[in-house]
């Protein structure tokens, strides 16, 4: 089988955090390049202190992930959500995609990526594939993700879309911070939403996002597509808020969601991983929020929250 590795450059003091976000787009780990205390570290494996000339050479200022991805597994949606999950840590990094052409790459992937059921009421279909078998009549959602993050295909992505089939109502009004493809804010549209605001720090996935709101007969003011930084220019009160972002990220917001949602609304949280669950749990917690749903897919988990 072939495999896409993915090579992603950032500085040293951020190689901790990059590799959180790293780990959340495969489920058998990644190879990291750290070389900041190289001596130390030879000598506590190995008790020598003769290094290779290559090794000692090396930029200490930088640090390398490395991550391989089959072809399957969606590698294009893989990319975006980390070059996209960076730039919302403020992350500065380089994603090599040298190992192979990218013009074939990005529609290479295509292949993989077929009609899906999500729940009980969704089946999200690609916008390339023109017939689908749909017998149950299930509400459908056509996506072209692009170069933006939403497929459907991410645990977090089925986590949100199955909990916001639960929780939206008819009439409901929803907010989607860090939206990707506009997949979250699109379905709660399908599922009843009276409105859906998205927001996403990423000029691309706005555009994106806004095209795939079209393709499912949704524009402004029904569906209104914002770029900035968390909700920094949302205005108003919602029903339901969903946040499908990284665990660093959730709490910093967990500061303001408040002041954006209704005295009876939820708020709707995935995208972290097992082993920060109880960070979130915690910021969440001094930021007035009570756990009412935990669910749990592959490592990941999804929270549902109310005020007080």
């Amino acid at each position: 089988m072939d495999w896409i590795e993915v090579l992603i450059e950032v500085a040293a003091e951020d190689i901790d955090r990059a590799a959180d976000i790293a780990n959340m787009v495969v489920p058998y780990g990644i190879y990291i390049e750290d070389y900041r205390n190289l001596e130390a570290e030879t000598w506590d494996i190995a008790n020598i202190d003769l290094i290779d000339e290559e090794l000692l050479g090396k930029d200490r200022t930088k640090g390398y992930i490395h991550i391989y991805i089959a072809p399957e597994e969606n590698p294009q949606e893989a990319v975006s959500f980390l070059s996209e999950r960076f730039t919302a840590s403020a992350i500065g990094h380089r994603i090599d995609l040298s190992a192979c052409k990218n013009e074939d790459w990005e529609n290479n992937w295509k292949a993989y990526f077929k009609p899906m059921p999500v729940g009980e009421k969704l089946l999200i279909q690609p916008l390339w594939i023109e017939e689908i078998d749909n017998p149950d009549n299930r509400a459908v959602l056509s996506i072209e993700p692009g170069l933006a993050f939403g497929t459907g295909g991410h645990h977090t992505t089925k986590l949100c879309l199955e909990t916001l089939e639960r929780y939206v109502k008819s009439g409901d009004t929803v907010l989607d911070t860090g939206c990707g493809s506009g997949i979250l804010a699109i379905a709660s549209l399908l599922f009843g939403a009276e409105s859906a605001v998205g927001v996403d720090i990423d000029e691309l996935a706005v555009k994106t996002a806004i095209e795939n709101g079209k393709l499912n007969g949704f524009t402004d003011p029904q569906y209104r597509i914002l770029q900035g930084n968390l909700a920094d220019k949302v205005e108003g009160l919602y029903s339901v808020v969903v946040a499908n972002i990284v665990a660093d990220v959730i709490m910093l917001f967990a500061k303001d969601v408040g002041r954006f949602m209704r005295d009876d609304a939820v708020f709707i949280t995935s995208g972290i991983i097992d082993t920060r669950e109880a960070e979130v749990q915690t910021a969440l917690r001094e930021n007035g929020f009570t756990v009412i749903e935990r669910n749990e897919q592959s490592g990941w988990v999804c929270l549902v929250c109310k005020k007080g």
